[in-house]
């Protein structure tokens, strides 16, 4: 199959941490097409050897000690660079001359990569389609676009119509990288690859679901996109959506594309809009101190760093499930998990047994670091009577498997390139999950509830966090690590 790859944006360091490192590994891997082609397309002017060596030292600094010089200029082979300017549309009409005359065949798979600052998206797109580069007479036209995808709502909208004015649906990519990650796809796995999960995975055995993705860095260089979006664009809108999607959804017919999809596009739509009333009481708010003294922040800026938020569900399997969805920079410690806490059994006839939904059962699904499952139940202490302790079941990835896990971007370029859509998000998806946190977001902005709390690097998040929960009979899930 042969493909070829157009990295817009080509220069920056995206191309340079992430997608030629794992265009690497797959071709170490024995995965890339034989005949891929890779085209980098940047108003830096680069020779195409002096971009290759540019490639070299960066792709040999992230890959590490297993860096080969034989399977790098295997891929060195095949890349190639165009000097051009996002905002020309001549330059689409000479990359495409280009691109003629490096494929392999007439027929070959075109892939554009837009690698850039999501402003020049729009434009890109449209000279694309000035082009006639989006046309499948000769082969299938794929674009991938990169987070985020919008702003907001209308931004969003406004995207997805430009998108479809020059491609169809069926070959637009949004790419998430947290989709891509191995431990995110055994969900999918954990639930319907297994009979001993699924039975009791709904609103009867279920108390609440809890995600969390928690990251122990600050802010640092990224102050100046970061004070412009806060934590619900940043972390919730993309990642924890889609995690709650992927804990909530009904079995698809089919691992497929549409299938897979469409289960999730059912739980997004079934997610109870919060009204600007309920804002102050279903979400809670922080900042960490020292947040206003980071590089490009500004000085009075009121943007969340920290956010909790409770969603329902309101469909047949979950009605009445609170999903607590957790997130925030400079926190206790790194980890993304699902928590899917169990009630309490009807009756307790044993000494030290679980009386609320904090002491009961518990599945986690430790999506990074320490990647894996455990289960969380009681069993008899021995020698002491019939008193209970609560002990656990661990599964380490890093235990049963001597492979390291992939980076995510190898299984998402991969997919692009076979036209695999399984893992990235349909236009209405995109645009239900945006309806879900832009009422949360205008609260916030307009009516300024609740109120911004502060609270230390290091903890997880403002105290109040903790008794929000605990008002509502609950209690955060706050070990770090969880799998060891």
């Amino acid at each position: 199959m042969a493909a070829t790859l157009v990295i817009f944006g080509a220069s920056g360091d995206l191309t340079s941490r992430k997608l030629i490192p794992a265009l690497y590994v797959l071709l170490r891997k024995k995965r890339l097409p034989a005949e891929t082609t890779i085209v980098g397309f940047s108003r830096t002017a680069f020779s195409h050897e002096a971009w290759r060596e540019r490639l070299a030292e960066s792709t040999a600094r992230f890959i590490g000690a297993d860096f080969d010089r034989e399977t790098w200029k295997e891929l060195a082979s095949r890349i190639f660079y165009f000097s051009g300017d996002i905002e020309r549309r001549d330059d689409f009409l000479s990359l495409n001359d280009f691109l003629k005359q490096t494929e392999s065949t007439p027929s070959s798979t075109r892939i554009y990569y837009l690698a850039t600052a999501p402003r020049f998206y729009e434009t890109a797109v449209a000279h694309l389609g000035a082009a006639g580069m989006a046309v499948e007479t000769h082969g299938p036209r794929r674009i991938v676009v990169e987070k985020p995808f919008g702003v907001d709502l209308s931004s969003a909208r406004q995207l997805n119509r430009k998108l479809h004015e020059v491609f169809a649906e069926r070959q637009i990519y949004r790419i998430d990288h947290y989709l891509g990650k191995e431990t995110v796809q055994n969900l999918l796995v954990l639930r319907f690859a297994n009979t001993i999960f699924e039975p009791v995975w709904n609103r009867n055995y279920v108390d609440h679901v809890e995600i969390t993705a928690a990251e122990e860095l600050a802010v640092g260089h990224r102050g100046g996109y970061y004070d412009e979006a806060g934590v619900l664009r940043d972390m919730f809108q993309g990642h924890l959506l889609q995690l709650l999607a992927l804990a909530a959804m009904e079995p698809p017919v089919r691992y497929e594309a549409e299938p897979v999809r469409d289960e999730k596009v059912k739980v997004l739509r079934a997610v109870r809009p919060l009204r600007p009333e309920d804002v102050a009481e279903a979400t809670v708010r922080g900042q960490y101190r020292g947040y206003r003294e980071e590089p490009n922040v500004r000085p009075d800026s009121h943007t969340a760093t920290f956010a909790a938020v409770r969603l329902y569900v309101d469909n047949w399997r979950w009605q009445g499930v609170p999903f607590y969805l957790r997130s925030g920079k400079a926190m206790e410690c790194a980890t993304t998990r699902v928590v899917i806490q169990f009630r309490e059994p009807p009756s307790m006839m044993f000494e030290g047994g679980p009386r609320s939904p904090r002491d009961s059962n518990r599945l986690l699904i430790q999506i990074q670091p320490a990647e894996g499952i455990q289960v969380h139940f009681y069993t008899k202490v021995p020698d002491g009577g019939m008193r209970l302790r609560m002990t656990d079941l661990n599964f380490l990835f890093r235990e049963k498997f001597s492979s390291p896990m992939p980076e995510a971007y190898q299984r998402l370029l991969l997919d692009v390139i076979q036209g695999d859509a399984s893992l990235f998000a349909r236009s209405d998806e995109v645009e239900l999950a945006w309806s879900i946190i832009d009422p949360i977001q205008s609260t916030w902005d307009v009516a300024a509830r609740p109120p911004l709390l502060t609270y230390e690097p290091g903890m997880w998040g403002p105290a109040e966090t903790t008794l929000w929960m605990e008002r509502q009979g609950r209690s955060w899930f706050d070990t770090c690590p969880v799998l060891h």
